[in-house]
């Protein structure tokens, strides 16, 4: 049975997770103000051993728009005159492709024999190039 890996954090670390995703929104200097750093401390410092956890709260930050990102699509469908409803389509679609919510595209192929495929040429590689000249 695997077991769950939960990563220690110091004080410092979870306030400035916390602030990053939360008051900050995103800027990493003024989460970092907010968890108590030192003004001279390097972004890096603080950023480089919180790398995965970081990512790992943006991505649920993601999923936790996805269903607002769902209903901004929908909600232009009602008024599609109203004011900033491209870009409201546009940030709900970055949002959807990034959590796995794509465009779904189906190419339907009809014909009496079957189909055909035409591939484009192989490249040939090193060792398939004919004798020099």
């Amino acid at each position: 049975m695997d077991e769950l890996v939960k990563e220690e954090f110091t004080e410092k670390q979870s306030a400035f997770l916390e602030a990053l995703t939360g008051e900050a929104r995103g800027n990493i200097r003024q989460a970092m103000n907010l968890a108590g750093y030192a003004k001279t401390t390097k972004m890096s410092e603080v950023v480089r051993p919180l790398q995965d956890e970081i990512i790992k709260r943006a991505s649920l930050m993601l999923a936790m728009n996805t269903p607002k990102a769902a209903f901004g699509i929908v909600g232009v469908l009602d008024d599609p005159s109203a004011m900033g409803a491209r870009n409201a389509v546009a940030a709900a679609r970055e949002i959807l492709d990034r959590t796995g919510l794509i465009k779904k595209e189906q190419i339907e192929v009809k014909g009496a024999e079957g189909g055909i495929f035409i591939l484009p040429p192989k490249k040939a590689g090193p060792d398939e190039l004919g004798p020099e000249d």
